[in-house]
Order: C-alpha cells, then structure tokens, then sequence
C-alpha cells in the first residue's frame, strides 16, 4: 500500500465533510452573505480547520486562544487563520498562519476542501474554512505569542458531549458554544464547528432551546475576553 493510498484511507471518515452544506451553516451561524467575490474594502481571511484521527472516536480539532491584547476578538477560541497575503489562495493563507501561529507544517497536512466563503457577523468580513486531515499529530508549541498564547487539539467526543454545549446570547443574537478547559468556544469558532457535527451527522441531542447570558458564561471562563 502506498503512503497516498494510506494518508486517503486515514482521512476517509471525513468524506462527508469536504462539502458543506451552506444552508447548515448559514442556520446555525444566522443570516449571512456568501460571497463569490466580496467587495474590495473586505479583507478575505481564510481559517484552517485541521482534524487529526482515523474516527471521531479519535479525532481532534486543531484550535488556538487569541491573545488577550489583541485588537480584534482578543481571548476568543479560534482556528488557526488570517487574513490573504496579495497573490495568495484561501488555502495558501490558512497554512501559512497555521504555521505562524502553531508551528504546523504544511507536510503534516492534506487539505481536503475548502468550504463556501461567509462572513464573520462583526465585521463583514469574509472569511474561507479551509478543511484538512492532520495525518501527523504532535504537540504544537506557542509559536506567536502576540497572537496566539495557547495551542491545544481538542477532543471531539468531548466537544460532542452534551454536558459541554451550550446556546448562547447577547443583544438578540445567539448561537452554539462549547466548554473544553474551561474556555469557552463561540461565536465564529463555535458556529462553524456545530455545523461540522450537524452536516457529518454527529451531532447528539443537547439543550440547544436554553440560552445563556454570554457576558455571565464569558466571566465563568478563562478566556480574559476584551
């Protein structure tokens, strides 16, 4: 068997993964514009979503907690990601700041698909998750501090368990969150993860008709939101 055969082989549980469905996405993360070609004054951003594992029994999600003194969603849970160099792909991008900001290398990856632009509800501004299969899981080291002060891969049976979801709200918005070490994964992050277990079908039921004040669930973690 061949090292490609076996990488494919590896990453086959997540075949249903590499085309997401836009509707699940948009219903989970509210009503928002997917762009084909967004407007110029629109930074295009692009997030790696890196799963390791040959299951969801064993599989985890690549994640990192946004620097507390960064200017924008400063202590938020979030995928590897940024903004596109001039010249760059969607996928170009989020390797390179995966790499930036963990240490990742691209060689540890196959990229797999790159799912419908959307928008981030804050700032409008476009955004690309680039899906792969981290076919070579180590632990990853802080490698950017100013952006990132922690690197960590996250379960997913623990993500999926019940007692650790939870619906949260502020001013008329809501939307999916997780715990996992007490920090609390929302917004973007936490959207985009809770149509991933919706559209694969791994999804169980949770309390998703309770919602929770955001700003009294942010002071119970250990996020240091700004």
């Amino acid at each position: 068997m061949t090292r490609r055969t076996r990488m494919k082989r590896s990453s086959a549980w997540l075949d249903r993964a590499r085309q997401m469905d836009p509707g699940v996405v948009e219903d989970i993360l509210g009503q928002r514009r997917f762009y084909t070609d967004p407007p110029a004054r629109l930074k295009p951003a692009a997030v790696l979503i890196a799963l390791s594992g040959d299951g969801v029994e064993t599989g985890e999600v690549l994640l990192t907690h946004r620097s507390p003194s960064m200017r924008s969603h400063s202590g938020q849970i979030a995928f590897p990601g940024g903004r596109l160099d001039p010249g760059e792909t969607p996928v170009q991008a989020a390797l390179r700041e995966a790499r930036e900001e963990t240490g990742l290398e691209e060689a540890e990856t196959t990229v797999l698909s790159a799912w419908d632009t959307v928008t981030i509800r804050a700032s409008g501004h476009p955004v690309t998750p680039v899906l792969a299969h981290w076919h070579a899981p180590r632990q990853l080291e802080v490698t950017s501090p100013a952006e990132a002060d922690d690197v960590f891969a996250a379960p997913l049976v623990e993500l999926l368990d019940p007692a650790q979801r939870l619906q949260v709200g502020f001013r008329g918005w809501q939307g999916p969150a997780f715990w996992h070490r007490d920090y609390l994964i929302w917004g973007f992050t936490g959207g985009l993860l809770a149509a991933l277990f919706r559209h694969t079908g791994w999804e169980i039921p949770w309390r998703r008709h309770e919602v929770h004040g955001l700003q009294d669930v942010l002071a119970r973690s250990r996020n240091n939101e700004r």
